[in-house]
């Protein structure tokens, strides 16, 4: 037997990854709120492997019903066996192909208050059909693992999956929980829908982003554009439609190489965040603490962060230490942080030439 918070189950054949219990563990604190502020929660796990999610949902986040859903009937066994505790009346238990689930869902006008959906691999396939089983107002929490899609290795694939054209820079890993979030949008934006994100979380080479879908349309060309990298003195610009084609960068008159369209707005809501963090100190999960207070630091600063590491190449000097970088900055009036995504990293409204600066003045 393997423990997990409150959940003992045994794994089998299935899949499971000890390493992911980060994610699980903010999947059940949001679950928590939302099921503290509704009186009511319903949790379909498209994709449940050993049920550990089905299960700490319905053990720590005090779901009503949940219904897990495995694709492999192979693995059905030990489901059944791991979710024995949740009694008959609560309890829903599938073999299906994840969309059929979904669309069954939608057909039977049996939303969900929170679909999670930890996919292997591109979560193309699941962009706009998870939404049909989403109660609005509810939450969906998505899965991406196919990093090199996402950071720019491979752009073509990242067309054909997101529709986005993905370039790499020191930041491609924002970017990559920023491509998910925007498709996510865009998806729901044809469906007269939008979206908020609560959290997003990049942690092990893997993307897991927490919505809640709203009634009314978020996507604008504020939000949902394009960032521009230049490559001769790294510099960053968020870039609008409108401006496709004639923006350059100060350095000399550079072209930018542009990633996007993608998400350009908060990875965070702050509010939400908040209430996690009082959550997470309620049950003493300290490390979880730490990081939504991260989070909470990084939320509202622009859509890119610096490598202390590109910071030092182009400054031609030794690494300051990064704390450091980020009091310094803020004594000068900038809003900087550090940044969950990369720990030798800060995020900030001050330019690059500004962070170069302020480096070279902590070496000497």
């Amino acid at each position: 037997m393997i423990s997990e918070g409150e959940a003992q189950f045994k794994v089998g054949n299935a899949f499971y990854r000890s390493q992911s219990r980060l994610a699980r563990d903010l999947g059940v604190l949001t679950a928590a709120i939302y099921r503290s502020e509704k009186d009511s929660l319903r949790v379909l796990d498209a994709m449940a492997g050993c049920g550990v999610r089905s299960l700490r949902y319905y053990l720590e986040s005090q779901a009503d019903v949940v219904w897990a859903n495995e694709g492999n009937p192979e693995v059905s066994s030990v489901l059944r066996q791991n979710l024995a505790v949740i009694p008959q009346a609560s309890q829903k238990i599938t073999c299906a192909n994840a969309n059929q689930v979904f669309f069954q869902s939608h057909c039977q006008q049996d939303y969900y208050d929170l679909v999670d959906v930890d996919c292997f691999g591109c979560a193309t396939p699941y962009l706009s059909t998870a939404l049909w089983a989403t109660k609005i107002g509810g939450l969906l929490y998505l899965t991406s693992t196919d990093g090199r899609t996402v950071t720019g290795h491979l752009p073509d694939n990242s067309l054909r999956a997101y529709g986005v054209y993905a370039r790499s820079h020191p930041c491609a890993h924002e970017q990559g929980l920023r491509i998910l979030i925007g498709s996510i949008q865009q998806q729901a934006a044809a469906k007269g829908w939008g979206i908020e994100p609560i959290f997003s979380l990049f942690s092990g080479q893997t993307y897991r982003v927490m919505v809640r879908l709203l009634p009314n349309l978020v996507l604008n060309t504020s939000n949902y554009g394009f960032l521009g990298y230049c490559h001769q003195c790294g510099a960053y610009q968020t870039v609008s439609w409108r401006k496709i084609g004639r923006v350059v960068c100060p350095c000399d008159g550079a072209v930018l190489t542009l990633s996007g369209p993608l998400w350009l707005a908060s990875l965070h809501n702050v509010n939400w965040l908040e209430k996690l963090q009082a959550q997470a100190k309620l049950r003493q999960w300290w490390e979880r603490v730490r990081l939504l207070e991260v989070m909470q630091e990084e939320a509202n600063l622009p859509p890119y962060f610096y490598t202390l590491s590109e910071i030092g190449r182009r400054g031609k000097l030794d690494l300051p230490k990064r704390d450091h970088m980020i009091q310094a900055l803020r004594s000068q009036g900038y809003h900087a942080s550090v940044t969950h995504i990369n720990p030798q990293a800060i995020k900030t409204d001050a330019d690059l030439t500004t962070c170069i600066q302020v480096a070279r003045n902590l070496s000497t």
